[in-house]
């Protein structure tokens, strides 16, 4: 699964990167540990251009009874994406990119759990995969996201079973493209990003709060030698 990651890239290097128009009024601030039921800033195709706004992590489907169900669905399967009633719908016609700069992962050590930051090789943000749908009970509207998961490469294979589905750039459009129903081409976006474009770094149990949200959760406490050793 993925619960936790980044964006803290400016405003101006978003979107000059994917190309959105921002219609929200809140103060852009940089997030160093988002996590689920928080906002995280997503881009969908509203009708005629790409739009960019906050989204709940942790997916209310709009049948849903209860607006905890959120919690629950923090991610979603790439193999049963088709299959779930809470996604099927929406691959279809509410696809999402959720903007991010890194994630963070925990391995099981002998002396408890270590964090890890993934993040791209180049440095520069990137897109999650993502679902999103609109709850609406009595006054109240909620619109939320969940970010697909999928097998992990042989970078994550050593910390987890699972990773975060992350686009190349050139299937960024495919993926928001509401006119694209083809559920098997779909999902084929939704596989493991190449390791060798990737780094991970072990780092401080900080990140383990998430009221702790400072660039010092990235901070790296040494080297990494599960890569080789696993």
């Amino acid at each position: 699964m993925c619960g936790r990651f980044s964006l803290f890239s400016s405003h101006n290097l978003l979107q000059e990167r994917f190309q959105f128009e921002f219609s929200e009024t809140t103060d852009w601030q940089p997030r160093y540990n988002i996590a689920p039921s928080q906002q995280v800033l997503a881009i969908i195709y509203d009708e005629t251009k790409r739009k960019g706004q906050f989204l709940r992590w942790g997916l209310i489907p709009f049948w849903a009874k209860d607006q905890k169900i959120g919690y629950k669905l923090i991610n979603a399967r790439s193999e049963t994406i088709t299959e779930k009633s809470s996604f099927r719908h929406l691959i279809s016609r509410k696809r999402c990119l959720i903007l991010a700069d890194g994630f963070y992962e925990w391995k099981k050590t002998k002396d408890g759990k270590q964090p890890y930051f993934i993040q791209l090789a180049s440095g520069q943000p990137f897109a999650f995969a993502g679902l999103w749908d609109c709850w609406e009970k009595d006054d109240q509207i909620i619109r939320s996201c969940t970010l697909i998961t999928t097998s992990p490469n042989l970078l994550m294979k050593s910390i987890h079973d699972r990773m975060p589905s992350i686009l190349q750039p050139n299937e960024e459009n495919a993926w928001l493209d509401p006119k694209l129903q083809d559920k098997k081409y779909l999902k084929s976006l939704l596989k493991p990003y190449p390791e060798e474009e990737m780094i991970r770094t072990p780092v401080s149990t900080l990140v383990n709060s998430p009221r702790n949200d400072e660039p010092d959760c990235m901070t790296p406490i040494g080297e990494d030698d599960l890569f080789f050793s696993n």
